[in-house]
C-alpha cells in the first residue's frame, strides 16, 4: 500500500537530516543522488527542514559548474548544548559540545581516594556546571555518561557495585536534581569505548566484533550483528569473573578474584612486572600497570621485557580464546589503558597464540582511540540521543505542530540507527 503523502515527507526529512548527520554538509544535488529522490522532492524537503529550524545553509559548494555555485545545507549545530563525561575511580572528565560534535569545552578534576562521597560528587557536578557555563550553555540537552560497573538494562540506572566508588552512583542522581530538564544517559565504559572503536577506530566499520577492556579490572563489550549486546541482567561481558587456570581458587559471586581478573588485572600485571624484576617510573596521567607495559613495549627485544610480554600475551589469550569460541567474534580490540599501552606488540602476541589455540580466524589489534575512546563513546551517545529527540517529530514538525519533549531520565545507549528509504511525493 503506498505511503501517504505526510508519511512519504516524514520518511525522506527523516532520511536527508541522517544522511546529513552521517556525511556532513550537503548540497541538494548530493542528497538527489544519495536519496534518489527527484529534484522537486528535495527541494521541498530542504525548504520544510529550514523552516522548522533544523537545516540552515552553511556555505557553496566549490565545485566547477555553470551557474551560480550551489548552496550547502548542514544540520544547525546551536539546535542544543551536549556534555561528554569519563567516570573513573580517580576522577572525572567532561566535554560540552554542540550538536554536531564540536567542542566548546573542556576540563577535569582528579578525586582522590580519601574524598568522602559528598565532596566528590559536588566536585564532579561543579566540573560540569563550570563547562557548560564556559560553553556559554545556558541549558544542556544530554548528558551522556560513561562508567565503570553495571547497568541495569530494566532501569538504566548504574548499579551499586563492590569494589567502586560510592560516589559514582550518587553522581547520576545528582546531576539529574542539579540540571532539570537534561536528558542523563549513563553506560558502561567498556562498551562506550567499542562504540567509538566502532565509529572511528580499530573496528570501524566492523558490525562484529569484541572489545577487550584491560586496565584496572577486566571487561570485555560485545558488538553483534552492529547491535551492543547487554545480556539478560546487563552483564554481559564480565570477563573478570570468567574461571581461568592458575589461580589458587576460581571466583565467588561477589568476588572476581581467581577469575582472569587475577590473571590480566593492574594487580596481576604488577605482580608479574616484579617477579620478572622490572619497574616503571609512575606517572599522574596512567596507572602503574599501564607504565610497565609501555616501557617493556618499546623496548620489547630486551630479554626480560619479551619474557614478560610472553607472559602477559599468554594469559590475555586465555580470556580472548574463550571469548572467541561463544561467540566467533572475528576481530578483538584490546582496550583500556593496559591495552592501549601494550599497542601492536602486545596485540601480535596475543595474535599469534589465538591462532594456535583457535581454529576460527580472529584479528586481534590494539585501540586506536588512545585514552579518549569512554570519552568519544560518551559524546556518540549523548549526541545520537539528542538528535533522536530533536529530529523524532520532524513531520509534525512540518506541519506546525511539532512537540518538544524533555524529560528527566536514566537510559542506556541508544541502539543503531535504522535503515531509510526515501519515497517521492506518490508515496512509492
Amino acid at each position: 500500500m503506498p505511503a501517504s503523502p505526510s508519511t512519504a515527507r516524514a520518511i525522506n526529512d527523516r532520511l536527508a537530516l541522517r544522511l546529513l548527520q552521517q556525511e556532513g554538509p550537503l548540497t541538494a544535488g548530493r542528497l538527489k543522488q544519495l536519496t534518489g529522490l527527484s529534484r522537486p522532492t528535495v527541494a521541498d524537503l530542504v525548504e520544510r527542514l529550514t523552516a522548522a529550524g533544523l537545516v540552515t545553509v552553511v556555505g557553496e559548494s566549490g565545485e566547477q559548474r555553470r551557474g551560480p555555485n550551489a548552496k550547502v545545507y548542514g544540520i544547525v549545530a546551536g539546535l542544543a548544548r551536549l556534555a561528554a563525561l569519563d567516570v573513573r575511580t580517580e576522577g572525572v572528565s567532561v566535554v560540552v559540545t554542540d550538536l554536531l560534535g564540536d567542542i566548546l569545552a573542556k576540563a577535569s578534576v582528579p578525586i582522590g581516594d580519601d574524598t568522602g562521597t559528598g565532596p566528590a560528587v559536588e566536585q564532579a557536578v561543579a566540573l560540569v556546571e563550570r563547562a557548560a557555563k564556559e560553553a556559554g550553555a545556558e541549558q544542556l540537552h544530554t548528558v551522556g555518561i560513561g562508567a565503570p560497573g553495571l547497568i541495569d538494562p530494566a532501569t538504566g540506572e548504574l548499579r551499586d557495585s563492590s569494589g567502586l566508588p560510592a560516589w559514582h552512583r550518587r553522581l547520576v542522581a545528582t546531576l539529574q536534581e542539579r540540571l532539570p530538564g537534561t536528558r542523563v544517559i549513563v553506560e558502561n565504559e567498556t562498551n562506550l569505548a567499542a562504540l567509538a572503536e566502532q565509529r572511528d577506530g580499530a573496528a570501524r566499520d566492523r558490525d562484529t566484533f569484541v572489545l577487550l577492556w584491560l586496565g584496572h579490572g577486566t571487561g570485555a563489550a560485545v558488538v553483534l550483528d552492529g547491535t551492543l549486546r547487554r545480556g539478560a541482567s546487563g552483564g554481559t561481558g564480565e570477563i573478570g569473573f570468567l574461571p581461568v587456570p592458575g589461580t589458587p581458587q576460581p571466583p565467588s559471586a561477589t568476588d572476581c578474584e581467581g577469575g582472569f581478573h587475577s590473571l590480566a588485572g593492574a594487580a596481576a600485571i604488577a605482580r608479574l612486572a616484579d617477579a620478572h624484576g622490572l619497574v616503571a617510573d609512575g606517572n599522574a596521567h596512567e596507572s602503574y600497570a599501564a607504565a610497565l607495559v609501555r616501557a617493556v613495549a618499546a623496548a620489547p627485544g630486551t630479554p626480560a621485557h619479551a619474557r614478560f610480554l610472553d607472559t602477559l600475551a599468554d594469559r590475555v589469550a586465555i580470556g580472548v580464546a574463550s571469548v572467541v569460541a561463544v561467540l566467533d567474534p572475528g576481530c578483538v580490540v584490546l582496550g583500556g589503558e593496559v591495552g592501549r599501552a601494550g599497542g601492536d606488540v602486545l596485540a601480535a602476541r596475543v595474535g599469534e597464540r589465538l591462532a594456535r589455540m583457535s581454529p576460527l580466524p580472529t584479528e586481534v589489534c590494539a585501540s586506536a582511540l588512545g585514552g579518549g575512546a569512554v570519552l568519544r563513546g560518551a559524546l556518540l551517545t549523548a549526541r545520537e540521543g539528542a538528535q533522536e529527540e530533536l529530529f523524532g517529530g520532524v513531520g509534525q514538525a512540518a506541519e506546525g505542530v511539532r512537540v518538544r519533549r524533555r524529560a528527566r531520565a536514566v537510559v542506556t545507549a541508544a541502539g543503531p540507527a535504522s535503515t531509510l528509504i526515501g519515497l517521492d511525493h506518490d508515496g512509492q
